[in-house]
């Protein structure tokens, strides 16, 4: 119950916006009179704490202490927000998913038409890409954030996740578990660090499959299946202690939905052939699965400065707000409107009620109150976001681990054998 009430607080978002920014500064400055000293990044320091004149942490380098607690609440961003992106329209979602499937529909029966081998390749990664699109409108209704109603919002989502081999109830329960613990070492769900200790007992193949490019943009079925290092049971598994005895209803449902879309699949193969359905379906399925990998990674890790390291709470140190600030907003160039702004993670993370269609609008607001804490993405310099390969790779070559001990901790990268 505590983790249902943590993650619905930043939804309680419908009151009035309040435009004066003197009030905002004001409780800044009041914050920052009363803080007691904090820490360095390191945890280590008891020198006086630097401030800038808004109040944010300052190392002694002059660069701002992003792990410290910030000077600004959860409500000062939430009144910076207009009243406006917090409106839901059923029928403007409704809209954005029927032109997904109708996209979905017509690359299939335009590709299975011209069935050739030169346009397979381009097939499977517009397809693939849309795969993806359609999992962010299910994502959407997990988070209450396509619709006012309930029923109409989990309908969508078992139909758009099972149509994608997603288990909707289950995947929605663990990713709500994801934002009511975000940034905090053991309770994050899904890409959380591990620990130096549990780092040092993973067996080869789980190290390969988590911490190595590319093989961890394939991650995301077997993560289903068998959750993450550290973590025990399954999303199709009623019983895992993911959910709550209320929830095993929910978790069969979504499990009968893809029993119903395995068969839908095994039809189409005995009538289409079984070179008709990799083309169609199978290598797009996959192509989803690196969209999802990649983007559910980087969102949390690998910021485009090599210097910049993101801190991970525990303790007293950790709060939502602290948390939700430790993901990153990302710029993916011509995709951005296609996966339906999911690159504005920031304020999806604090407030994941939000719809997507006001998330530009509502980052622009927030971003003035966040200061420093808000990492401003690179943007891309074509159509294709090929900037953010370079800190893919580096972080999963360099993020391998955190201290088994401490109140904010950073990853490590296992120290390279004396040659």
């Amino acid at each position: 119950m505590a983790l249902l009430q943590q993650t619905r607080l930043p939804c309680s978002n419908m009151r009035p916006r309040r435009d004066t920014l003197s009030l905002i500064t004001a409780r800044r400055s009041v914050r920052a009179a009363v803080a007691a000293p904090i820490s360095g990044p390191a945890g280590t320091s008891s020198a006086p704490v630097r401030k800038d004149e808004r109040g944010f942490v300052l190392n002694e380098d002059g660069s701002y202490d992003l792990s410290a607690p910030p000077p600004f609440g959860l409500s000062d961003i939430r009144e910076a927000i207009p009243k406006q992106c917090w409106q839901k329209n059923g029928l403007k979602s409704m809209a954005y998913l029927a032109a997904d499937v109708a996209i979905v529909a017509g690359l299939a029966a335009g590709a299975f038409a011209l069935n050739q081998w030169w346009a397979w390749p381009l097939y499977w990664m517009a397809q693939g890409t849309m795969f993806w699109a359609l999992f962010v409108v299910g994502h959407d209704c997990g988070h209450q954030s396509f619709s006012s109603s309930r029923h109409l919002n989990d309908l969508v989502g078992n139909i758009t996740h099972a149509s994608i081999l997603v288990p909707y109830h289950g995947w929605r329960i663990s990713h709500r578990t994801h934002h009511g613990n975000h940034g905090h070492v053991e309770n994050d769900e899904s890409w959380h660090p591990v620990t130096k200790s549990m780092y040092d007992n993973l067996e080869h193949w789980t190290k390969l499959g988590r911490l190595s490019f590319p093989w961890s943009l394939f991650a995301y079925p077997f993560y289903l299946w068998k959750r993450s290092p550290g973590k025990e049971g399954s999303h199709y598994d009623p019983n895992c202690d993911l959910f709550q005895p209320s929830e095993r209803r929910m978790v069969l449902t979504s499990d009968a939905f893809m029993v119903g879309m395995l068969g839908v699949l095994a039809a189409c193969t005995a009538k289409l052939g079984v070179a008709a359905m990799f083309n169609l379906y199978f290598v797009p399925y996959w192509v989803f699965v690196m969209w999802l990998d990649t983007v559910t990674y980087l969102h949390h890790h690998g910021p485009e400065d090599a210097s910049m390291k993101m801190p991970w709470y525990r303790g007293e140190q950790w709060s939502y707000l602290r948390g939700g600030l430790t993901t990153l907003d990302r710029d993916y160039g011509i995709f951005n409107k296609i996966h339906h702004n999911i690159e504005t993670h920031v304020v999806h993370h604090l407030f994941p009620q939000m719809p997507h269609y006001n998330l530009v609008e509502a980052t622009e607001a927030a971003k003035k109150v966040m200061g420093p804490y808000y990492r401003e993405p690179e943007k891309s310099s074509g159509p294709l976001p090929l900037h953010l390969i370079a800190p893919l790779k580096r972080s999963l070559t360099e993020d391998q681990f955190v201290a088994d001990e401490g109140d904010i901790v950073y990853y490590q990268k296992e120290a390279e054998p004396a040659t």
